[in-house]
C-alpha cells in the first residue's frame, strides 16, 4: 500500500509499506520519520501526525488515552492523531498525512 507523507520540511514522500501493523511503524524508519519513543504504547505523542481531512473518516475514532495526550500538545489540530493508534490496512491505501512539528 502507499502512503503520501509531508515531512516537517514540507517535502512530500510516497512510501510503499505493507498493509499491516500500525502507521507509526511505517513512519519511524525513514530518515525524516517520527521518533515514536514509546514504541506504540500511546504514552509519548512523538508519533503525532495530521491526517488529511478527506481521510479522517477512514481511520478509527480516537480513544480516551489518545484524546488526553493530544489535548496536551501545543501543535494539536482538529485532524491530529497519534500514528501508533492507526492500524494499517488496504482501506488506507493512498492515505495522505503530514508529520506534526516536534513538541
Amino acid at each position: 500500500m502507499k502512503l503520501n507523507v509531508v515531512d516537517r520540511d514540507g517535502q512530500t514522500h510516497e512510501l510503499e509499506v505493507p498493509a499491516q501493523g500500525s502507521l507509526m511503524e511505517a513512519l519511524r524508519d525513514p530518515d525524516y520519520g517520527l521518533a515514536a519513543a514509546c514504541g506504540g504504547m500511546c504514552s509519548c505523542a512523538t508519533c503525532h501526525v495530521y491526517v488529511a481531512p478527506e481521510w479522517i473518516d477512514r481511520v478509527p475514532d480516537r480513544q480516551s488515552d489518545e484524546h488526553e495526550l493530544l489535548t496536551e500538545l501545543e501543535f494539536a489540530q482538529k485532524h491530529s492523531r497519534l500514528s501508533c493508534q492507526i492500524p494499517l490496512g488496504a482501506h488506507l491505501d493512498g492515505l495522505q498525512l503530514t508529520l506534526a512539528p516536534e513538541e
